[in-house]
């Protein structure tokens, strides 16, 4: 027996005073319902109607059940619109991981854009460089910049990509000759990023105009874990740098930066949105994985 129809049943019998009428609303015929109820009745050990052939009444035990049964559906029936609702409209907290650089640069662009559009969602961003659990850590969504991503359950959308490019100070190519090709590098004091996924930190590989690889392994005083710091340290003069055009934009645009080895390439990083494997996305996250997949669409993001 499916107790929680039972109740139903028992609810539409008291309020609408017959099984008739309670099986019609229900839709189902009269002597179902009656079934429904006399099996509640066994279940309980206990009678819940006084029934004649005209009329029926609740018993003492019947009233007390029906008023706690109908305390049940009532809580039930309000979640039920709460999580409807909730489907129907984005909303709640919205708890997201993003490196550092992209949280800094790149959301502070388009995600108040994002909040006035959805109102009802609250942002619980968590900005870091290291690979986080989303599960573990409680996020609903994950922002990562990589070459390539390990095998996982997770979902990952692809939102954008970001060209990656090489580097330094004026005043540090001043002491130093700017290297000509990427072998030239290990003369160099190369700042290294220490969180690199796909490949190793030393390890950087140029392509020239036909696309053949030229690989190079460097050498540094410095390593970092976030392309800020890079960032930070190539202003600074201490070296050669790689990292995503992004993060140096404004840096090129007004030449506290240049960009070395300019006749190269060195290979691009995507953006993906990386949320868990389920039946049913929020609303939330795939209202945010939308909007930023229009955010980017045909957008120079360098």
């Amino acid at each position: 027996m499916d107790q929680l129809t039972a109740l139903r049943a028992l609810r539409r019998v008291v309020e609408l005073g017959s099984f008739t009428a309670a099986g019609a609303a229900l839709g189902i015929s009269h002597s179902i319902v009656s079934r429904q109820i006399r099996q509640l009745e066994q279940q309980l050990g206990a009678q819940l109607l006084n029934r004649t052939t005209r009329r029926f009444a609740l018993t003492a035990a019947g009233q007390e059940y029906y008023l706690a049964s109908r305390e049940i559906l009532d809580a039930l029936d309000a979640a039920d619109r709460a999580v409807t609702q909730h489907q129907a409209q984005p909303s709640g907290r919205l708890r997201i991981n993003a490196p550092v650089a992209f949280g800094a640069l790149e959301l502070a662009a388009w995600l108040p854009s994002f909040t006035q559009q959805y109102p009802l969602v609250q942002i619980d961003l968590v900005c870091n460089d290291r690979i986080v659990d989303l599960i573990d850590d409680g996020f609903d969504v994950a922002l990562r910049i990589t070459r390539g991503l390990p095998d996982s359950t997770l979902v990952a959308r692809k939102l954008a990509s970001s060209r990656m490019v090489a580097v330094a100070a004026p005043a540090y190519l001043a002491r130093h000759r700017a290297p000509a090709t990427p072998q030239d590098l290990i003369k160099h004091d190369c700042l290294l990023y220490s969180l690199g996924l796909a490949d190793k930190p030393d390890r950087w590989v140029f392509h020239d105009d036909s696309g053949a690889p030229h690989a190079v392994t460097v050498r540094g005083t410095l390593s970092a874990n976030t392309g800020i710091a890079l960032r930070a340290a190539a202003l600074g003069g201490m070296g050669i740098a790689t990292t995503a055009a992004f993060i140096v934009r404004e840096q090129l645009a007004s030449g506290a930066l240049v960009q070395v080895l300019p006749g190269y390439t060195l290979a691009q990083r995507n953006l993906y949105a990386l949320y868990p494997h389920g039946r049913h996305v929020s609303p939330k996250v795939r209202a945010l994985i939308d909007f930023a997949l229009q955010w980017y669409a045909g957008r120079d993001w360098d």
